[in-house]
């Protein structure tokens, strides 16, 4: 039974959390540190963040203020929505400053001229029209705004226009801008520099050769962004991909949640948009000239002295060639931390598995997998060449939903048992596990991590992969994909004991509550007393009500948080003994450790759950400890890199600002670091 605080908890708000962590994405792209092309990469990450915000947690806050609001005349406190968007106007406007001011004139300086925003001269006009007639014209579809169906989908590009045909009134046109179809950006070399052009420029230019014999009397543009939820039903009886497939038809229709436009738009014209388009409940937000800066993350130049250093993956493991990476396996557990270091070896386990005679059966979790991906290439030939192969496909995976529906069908039609999770449950546990027969014997081999099993993602996420044949381990893997396959909710089946994996939904809370418990007794015994935890997302109030108990009780407490922090750190009474970091680098800090002090006997989990309200009770994730005692030092070493991080780290104070640290002399850049101590000692 949980003891009652002597304190009354208070709680960042999640939404606002983001958005800061957002913002720190934002100042990468001003860091002078950055090279300008990795900078350019910054603004697309965030436009994009921004994006899926507007489309996954806008409706959340609109929905919630209405509850709110409902019956009462007048509210003192600012909601949450409104909040979020005075904060997300003051990002945007620092957007455009440091791409106008700060990356436009950069590249000018490396002979590249980024056509924004101002008429092309004759030379560049002339490229941009062999282009736009040969390429271009072909994708636009105008649609007269009155007199044709029309709906604008999800974040796609398109201008209003305004014409006057001679000797008649005005018309109003919707023209799409095809980036869906075509390349963002055109670029040519000319007079020894590289000249990038908008393709939404280049259709604005020629619209007098699109709209023959009418004048052109105002132009703007406008995107609509649309709410992203799913509506699946709880109890469903048919085939829930056939409802997956069903729903995604209807994504790109859904409810609007933002219009943005262009600046300089008349009110009347915004007004026309809105009542046309059904727009009444969207945040209105003025924009740039330009939308959907996403798309800056294929911004065509290929300059490597703009860009930074590569670090080649080092070698994680040096298995034999000719001997089957299992027998390595076999001799102790091997850790692999992406992107640092090569993904081969976990390619290699799955392509073996699919040949190896002994190997008779293969279970795998799939939540985000590539677009092209190998390892599922490899369960296919394994299903194939007669192995069992049963796959968990996940496929309520948001905005991957399309790709794993591919994938599942693929399976299916290979031979491979596939399973899907009930309607109101996500599997997001990253396992796998492999039965294979050696000398009579039936071994187990497994792969459990913090991050997906994608090599697309693996090259720029952090994670760590652990790859062992512990039994007791993979026993309970075993155990897990069995309760899996039987499509049933947790708390309408026989309860599950698991000993060495804390999973969510049947025993994953209680166990980190029970761990934080031993520390708040380790430091009223005077002992010392850590814990330190590197996560993406900390939300939970029932763990972070038990962290607050533990800073009150003497503990040490180190949280490395990515994104969202609903922990409040550093105030007196509630969590003095608390400090909160951000690191934003070139890699996406992605992997998540759970570190115990233990009275100088730490234990390390490692684990795929966040301390989010979906991970913790909406969720089914796995958490495993790590009993390899070189592995275990070896995470320590780099969290402990991580904790001392004084130039890509920020603090959290307890206003929810990013902090930066002082500079020591010599600067600690923790991802820097950590790649050279795995290159170090891979030789």
């Amino acid at each position: 039974m949980m003891s009652t605080p002597a304190f009354t908890p208070v709680f960042f708000d999640r939404d606002l959390s983001w958005l800061k962590f957002n913002e720190l994405v934002l100042e990468q792209a001003e860091n002078p540190a950055v090279p300008v092309l990795e900078q350019i990469k910054f603004l697309s990450i965030f436009s994009s963040n921004l994006d899926e915000f507007y489309r996954v947690r806008m409706p959340v806050l609109h929905a919630v203020d209405k509850i709110v609001k409902k019956g009462k005349k007048e509210i003192n406190i600012q909601s949450s929505a409104v909040q979020a968007v005075a904060l997300i106007e003051d990002q945007q406007q620092k957007f455009g400053r440091i791409l106008k001011d700060q990356i436009i004139p950069e590249l000018e300086k490396n002979n590249i001229t980024f056509w924004y925003d101002k008429p092309l001269d004759n030379g560049v006009f002339s490229e941009t029209s062999n282009w736009f007639y040969s390429q271009v014209l072909a994708f636009l579809h105008p649609a007269h705004i009155i007199k044709d169906k029309f709906y604008p989908k999800n974040n796609r590009l398109y201008f209003l226009i305004f014409l006057k045909k001679q000797d008649q009134g005005e018309e109003q046109v919707v023209l799409n801008i095809p980036s869906d179809k075509l390349p963002r950006f055109f670029s040519i070399n000319q007079n020894k520099k590289q000249h990038i052009v908008f393709l939404d420029d280049i259709i604005r230019f020629h619209l007098p050769a699109i709209f023959k014999n009418c004048t052109i009397k105002n132009c703007y543009s406008f995107k609509i962004t649309r709410d992203a939820e799913i509506d699946l039903k709880d109890e469903y009886e048919g085939d829930i991909a056939e409802q997956i497939e069903k729903q995604l038809e209807k994504r790109e229709f859904g409810y609007a949640t933002r219009l943005l436009y262009s600046p300089g738009m008349p009110l009347r014209v915004l007004e026309m948009l809105i009542d046309r388009f059904n727009l009444h409940h969207a945040n209105r937000m003025p924009g740039g000239v330009y939308h959907n800066l996403k798309d800056l993350f294929d911004f065509p130049v290929k300059n490597t002295g703009l860009s930074y250093h590569e670090w080649p993956a080092v070698i994680a493991h040096p298995v034999q060639t000719q001997s089957p990476v299992f027998d390595d396996i076999s001799k102790g557990d091997i850790i692999v931390h992406t992107p640092y270091q090569s993904y081969n070896i976990i390619l290699r386990f799955f392509n073996e598995a699919a040949i190896d005679a002994g190997v008779e059966e293969i279970y795998v979790s799939l939540y985000r997998v590539a677009s092209d991906s190998r390892i599922v290439n490899a369960l296919i030939s394994a299903a194939k060449n007669g192995k069992k192969v049963n796959v968990l496909v996940e496929l309520k995976a948001r905005f991957d939903e399309a790709n794993n529906l591919k994938w599942a069908k693929k399976l299916k039609n290979a031979g491979a048992s596939i399973i899907y999770s009930v309607t109101a449950l996500k599997v997001h546990a990253k396992i796998a596990l492999v039965k294979r027969r050696q000398h009579g014997r039936l071994k187990y081999f497994g792969l459990l991590g913090t991050g997906n099993f994608n090599e697309g993602t693996a090259r720029v996420y952090t994670d760590h992969i652990l790859m062992t044949g512990n039994g007791d381990l993979l026993r309970e893997v075993e155990l897990l994909f069995i309760f899996l396959a039987k499509r049933v909710k947790p708390e309408k089946h026989p309860p599950i004991y698991f000993e060495h994996l804390l999973v969510s939904k049947f025993n994953l809370r209680q166990r980190f509550i029970g761990l934080i418990d031993r520390e708040i007794e380790l430091a009223k015994q005077g002992k010392p007393a850590r814990i330190t935890l590197k996560i993406n997302n900390i939300e939970e109030q029932v763990l972070i009500s038990k962290l607050y108990e533990a800073s009150n009780a003497g503990v040490s407490i180190n949280i490395i948080a990515r994104s969202i922090c609903c922990l409040m750190p550093g105030v007196k009474g509630m969590s003095e003994n608390i400090r909160v970091t951000r690191i934003v680098d070139r890699y996406l800090e992605h992997g998540r450790v759970f570190i115990f002090n233990n009275d100088n006997k730490p234990e390390v989990y490692l684990g795929s759950a966040d301390w989010m309200n979906r991970n913790i009770y909406h969720r089914i994730e796995v958490c495993y400890p790590i009993y390899d005692p070189q592995i275990k030092q070896q995470l320590l070493d780099i969290v402990d890199i991580q904790l001392k991080d004084d130039a890509q780290a920020v603090a959290i104070d307890d206003q929810l600002n990013n902090v930066p640290f002082q500079h020591n002399a010599k600067p600690q850049q923790s991802q820097l670091q950590i790649y050279n101590l795995l290159n170090k000692t891979s030789h």
